[in-house]
Protein backbone atom coordinates (compact mmCIF):
# COMPACT_ATOMS: atom_id res chain seq x y z
CA UNK A 1 0.00 0.00 0.00
CA UNK A 2 1.54 3.75 -0.56
CA UNK A 3 2.54 5.70 2.03
CA UNK A 4 -0.71 9.04 1.80
CA UNK A 5 0.93 10.87 5.02
CA UNK A 6 -0.11 13.30 6.08
CA UNK A 7 -3.69 13.01 5.89
CA UNK A 8 -6.96 14.83 6.87
CA UNK A 9 -9.22 12.69 4.85
CA UNK A 10 -11.52 11.67 7.64
CA UNK A 11 -12.93 8.77 5.69
CA UNK A 12 -9.61 7.33 5.48
CA UNK A 13 -8.93 8.23 8.63
CA UNK A 14 -12.19 6.65 10.13
CA UNK A 15 -11.15 3.60 7.68
CA UNK A 16 -8.10 2.65 10.07
CA UNK A 17 -9.97 2.35 13.72
CA UNK A 18 -12.88 0.36 14.61
CA UNK A 19 -14.66 3.79 15.88
CA UNK A 20 -17.86 4.90 13.74
CA UNK A 21 -19.52 8.01 13.78
CA UNK A 22 -20.07 10.08 16.58
CA UNK A 23 -17.78 8.46 18.67
CA UNK A 24 -14.86 9.08 16.57
CA UNK A 25 -11.91 10.76 18.38
CA UNK A 26 -9.13 11.41 15.50
CA UNK A 27 -9.19 12.93 12.41
CA UNK A 28 -5.59 13.47 11.13
CA UNK A 29 -2.52 11.34 10.54
CA UNK A 30 0.46 13.47 10.67
CA UNK A 31 3.13 10.93 10.98
CA UNK A 32 4.10 7.38 10.99
CA UNK A 33 6.87 4.88 11.92
CA UNK A 34 6.99 1.30 13.94
CA UNK A 35 7.34 2.90 17.22
CA UNK A 36 5.84 6.98 16.56
CA UNK A 37 2.49 8.28 15.65
CA UNK A 38 1.05 11.75 15.42
CA UNK A 39 -2.59 12.73 15.27
CA UNK A 40 -4.59 15.08 15.03
CA UNK A 41 -8.35 15.89 16.25
CA UNK A 42 -10.76 19.53 16.09
CA UNK A 43 -13.01 19.50 18.70
CA UNK A 44 -16.70 20.19 17.48
CA UNK A 45 -19.64 21.03 19.07
CA UNK A 46 -21.58 17.81 18.65
CA UNK A 47 -19.16 15.63 20.23
CA UNK A 48 -20.60 13.61 22.66
CA UNK A 49 -17.64 14.63 25.38
CA UNK A 50 -18.98 18.27 25.25
CA UNK A 51 -20.12 20.02 28.59
CA UNK A 52 -20.77 23.62 28.60
CA UNK A 53 -18.58 23.99 25.62
CA UNK A 54 -15.41 21.64 27.46
CA UNK A 55 -14.24 18.57 26.19
CA UNK A 56 -13.87 15.75 28.82
CA UNK A 57 -10.78 14.13 30.23
CA UNK A 58 -12.75 11.11 29.28
CA UNK A 59 -12.72 12.39 25.68
CA UNK A 60 -8.71 13.52 25.93
CA UNK A 61 -8.51 9.89 27.26
CA UNK A 62 -10.56 8.04 24.21
CA UNK A 63 -8.80 10.45 21.47
CA UNK A 64 -5.40 8.82 22.95
CA UNK A 65 -6.70 5.59 22.54
CA UNK A 66 -7.92 6.18 18.95
CA UNK A 67 -4.51 7.34 18.58
CA UNK A 68 -2.69 4.66 19.46
CA UNK A 69 -5.85 2.22 17.21
CA UNK A 70 -4.97 4.79 14.59
CA UNK A 71 -1.35 3.62 14.66
CA UNK A 72 -1.99 -0.27 14.32
CA UNK A 73 -4.83 0.61 11.89
CA UNK A 74 -2.04 2.43 9.75
CA UNK A 75 0.33 -0.46 9.99
CA UNK A 76 -1.97 -2.77 8.98
CA UNK A 77 -3.30 -0.58 5.83
CA UNK A 78 0.43 -0.57 4.73
CA UNK A 79 0.55 -4.46 5.04
CA UNK A 80 -2.27 -4.42 2.88
CA UNK A 81 -4.60 -5.71 5.61
CA UNK A 82 -7.58 -4.92 7.36
CA UNK A 83 -7.33 -3.03 11.14
CA UNK A 84 -8.00 -5.16 13.80
CA UNK A 85 -10.31 -4.18 16.66
CA UNK A 86 -8.77 -3.27 20.02
CA UNK A 87 -9.56 -2.95 23.60
CA UNK A 88 -8.26 -0.02 26.38
CA UNK A 89 -6.32 -3.26 28.68
CA UNK A 90 -4.77 -0.74 31.29
CA UNK A 91 -4.52 2.99 32.12
CA UNK A 92 -1.39 3.22 33.98
CA UNK A 93 -1.15 6.50 34.28
CA UNK A 94 -3.29 10.12 32.70
CA UNK A 95 -2.65 13.27 33.65
CA UNK A 96 -4.61 16.57 32.29
CA UNK A 97 -3.45 19.58 32.99
CA UNK A 98 -6.32 21.60 31.04
CA UNK A 99 -9.16 20.73 29.00
CA UNK A 100 -9.57 21.69 25.50
CA UNK A 101 -12.76 23.63 24.34
CA UNK A 102 -15.13 23.25 21.23
CA UNK A 103 -12.76 24.52 18.43
CA UNK A 104 -9.80 23.56 19.96
CA UNK A 105 -7.27 21.46 17.87
CA UNK A 106 -5.42 18.80 19.73
CA UNK A 107 -2.07 17.15 18.51
CA UNK A 108 -1.12 13.67 19.83
CA UNK A 109 2.20 11.54 19.90
CA UNK A 110 1.94 8.04 20.62
CA UNK A 111 5.75 6.62 21.51
CA UNK A 112 5.11 2.48 21.42
CA UNK A 113 7.15 1.38 24.28
CA UNK A 114 6.57 -2.47 23.49
CA UNK A 115 4.72 -4.23 21.54
CA UNK A 116 4.22 -8.38 22.68
CA UNK A 117 1.53 -10.71 21.41
CA UNK A 118 -1.11 -8.25 20.99
CA UNK A 119 -0.48 -6.02 23.45
CA UNK A 120 1.02 -3.03 23.21
CA UNK A 121 2.38 -0.36 25.99
CA UNK A 122 2.41 3.49 24.81
CA UNK A 123 3.44 6.70 26.10
CA UNK A 124 1.01 9.64 24.84
CA UNK A 125 1.47 12.97 25.06
CA UNK A 126 -1.56 16.16 24.05
CA UNK A 127 -1.08 19.20 23.12
CA UNK A 128 -3.17 22.10 22.53
CA UNK A 129 -0.91 24.88 20.23
CA UNK A 130 2.47 23.79 20.88
CA UNK A 131 1.66 23.06 24.70
CA UNK A 132 1.19 19.47 26.86
CA UNK A 133 -2.31 19.35 28.17
CA UNK A 134 -2.45 15.73 28.79
CA UNK A 135 -0.39 12.53 28.96
CA UNK A 136 -1.01 9.14 29.95
CA UNK A 137 0.72 5.27 29.21
CA UNK A 138 -1.68 2.89 28.89
CA UNK A 139 -1.59 -0.37 27.51
CA UNK A 140 -4.27 -1.41 24.66
CA UNK A 141 -4.94 -4.99 23.08
CA UNK A 142 -5.62 -5.96 19.83
CA UNK A 143 -8.47 -8.59 19.41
Amino acid sequence: MENRLPTSDQQFVESLIPQRSPFVMVNELSEYSESHLVSGFKIKEENIFIQDGIFQASGLIEHQAQSVALHTGYKFYLLGKEAPTGYIGAIKSFEAVALPKVGDHLTSEVEILSEIMGVTLVNIITKLNGVMIAQSQMKTVVK
